[in-house]
Parts: structure tokens; C-alpha cells; sequence
């Protein structure tokens, strides 16, 4: 039987999920009051029906990279038809991944600033635009790292009273090679761990060695990962920290969370 235990357990107040991997209507069984719905490239965004019954039962986000045709308040921003009016938006400039060559070179910052008079309730993504986000004075939509505790603290300590919430992909269990097959390849991607990995080592549960060694280390600063227990430890730290919202994607699949 799906209950959602685990999660409640782990102190998870937001999952984001990634419409390429599964069905986000799914999201309406999860025990959070929040959704995140990611953005994977215009063929995946979900259309107005998926997100209206979603929204039936849950508060919605969906991420919106500003730069992006379909989302581009300067430009073609034709797929906001498909967010029903009680949905809320995560303002990113985009991954890499997921933009053409075109949309890559597109100005940031005056596309974000013209998002914002149209939804001005809506978080910002900092990954890349840190200043920009920060001068929005919207929800700060930080990624998880070594840095995030003393960062939070020292926003926290500047006076900084807005919302900041940090999202990490999450693994809830203790076996280190399901750990390291679920999130290994992401932590092997920041810039860190990209330079203090041998050449050419894998970063699953195949990985071995220095490799292995480092990647352990960087699951537990880039993610969150371990036991029920563990992850509500490492939140419990952040949001003492300074966070009010930890967000949660399940990098397991979203059974991970249901359980």
C-alpha cells in the first residue's frame, strides 16, 4: 500500500517532478501541500488539464525558463496559455540542456524583470543569476551545495527576511550503490567534483576507488540522501539554518516517495 510515510518522515515540504520520467498527476498522491513541476523542453510541458487537476488538489509551480520559446515574455510565450490561472511559476533563465543555441544567448535579466509584472508571486531560480534573483525580492529557488548552510546563515544574518527555498534530488536509503545510481551522475556534473574525479570514472554503484570516495562525499553536499531519518536530519538542518521550504525530487522515481 502507497502511503507517503516515508516522506512525511523525512520532513519534505515541496517535490518537484519531471514530466519527461513520469506522470505528474501522480503528484496528487504525494503528502505535500506543494508541487513542483519541472521544466524538460516544450514537448513535455503538461497541458491545461493535467495541470488543473493537479491544482485541484495541491498548490502548483511550474518552472518557466525566461529565455525559452513558449515562456519568453519578449518573444514567444504562447505555452503560458497551457497554466491555469491558480497556478504559480518558477522563473529560471534555463538549463543548457533544454534551449536551443538561439534561446541561450537571449538577455537574462530583462526578461526576468518582465516575468515578474506578470507573475510577481513567483519564485526565482538562482542557479547562474544569483544577483538577478536576489533583486527580484521573490522566493529564492537555491540548488543544494557544501556552501548552502553558511550561505542561508549569513543571507539570514544580513537581514534577509524573504523566503529562500533549496531543492535537492533525494534518496531515501542507506544503500550506498542506490545512492550512487541515483545521484552519482548529478553530483559528478558541479564543478567541484568534476575536477576531483579521475578522467573517465564512473559514477554509479560501478565506481570504485578515489572515484567512489569522492563521489560519497559529494552525494551527501549536492543531494540529500540516506536513511528516513538522515535526510530529516540534513533538513531539519537547513531549515535551521534559514530555509522555509526544502524541495525534494525524487531521483529513484517518484514510487521512492509513496511509500
Amino acid at each position: 500500500m502507497l502511503t507517503g510515510e516515508t516522506l512525511t518522515r523525512a520532513g519534505i515540504d515541496v517535490v518537484t517532478l519531471k514530466p519527461a520520467e513520469c506522470d505528474v498527476s501522480r503528484g496528487r498522491d504525494l503528502p505535500v501541500d506543494t508541487v513542483a513541476v519541472d521544466y524538460e523542453g516544450r514537448e513535455h510541458v503538461p497541458d491545461e488539464r493535467t495541470l488543473s487537476r493537479l491544482a485541484d488538489a495541491k498548490r502548483v509551480l511550474v518552472t518557466t525558463p525566461v529565455r525559452a520559446d513558449g515562456f519568453d515574455p519578449l518573444g514567444d510565450d504562447s505555452l503560458l496559455d497551457r497554466l491555469p490561472s491558480g497556478v504559480r511559476r518558477v522563473l529560471v533563465a534555463g538549463h543548457p540542456a533544454y534551449l536551443s543555441e538561439t534561446e541561450r544567448e537571449r538577455a537574462v535579466a530583462p526578461r526576468l524583470g518582465r516575468a515578474l509584472e506578470d507573475a510577481p508571486d513567483a519564485w526565482v531560480g538562482t542557479e547562474g543569476v544569483e544577483r538577478l534573483a536576489m533583486a527580484t525580492g521573490g522566493v529564492q529557488y537555491d540548488l543544494l551545495s557544501r556552501r548552502t548552510e553558511s550561505e542561508l546563515r549569513a543571507l539570514r544574518a544580513a537581514g534577509f527576511d524573504g523566503e529562500i527555498a533549496v531543492y535537492a534530488p533525494t534518496v531515501l536509503t542507506d544503500d550506498e550503490d542506490a545512492i550512487l545510481d541515483g545521484v552519482g551522475a548529478y553530483a559528478a556534473r558541479r564543478g567541484p567534483v568534476a575536477r576531483a574525479l579521475p578522467e573517465g570514472a564512473p559514477t554509479g554503484a560501478n565506481a570504485s576507488g578515489r572515484a567512489r570516495d569522492v563521489l560519497s562525499t559529494a552525494v551527501r553536499d549536492y543531494a540529500l540522501v540516506g536513511s528516513v531519518e538522515e535526510v530529516r536530519s540534513q533538513v531539519e538542518a537547513l531549515r535551521e539554518a534559514g530555509a522555509d521550504h526544502v524541495v525534494a525530487y525524487p531521483a529513484r522515481g517518484i514510487g521512492d516517495f509513496l511509500k
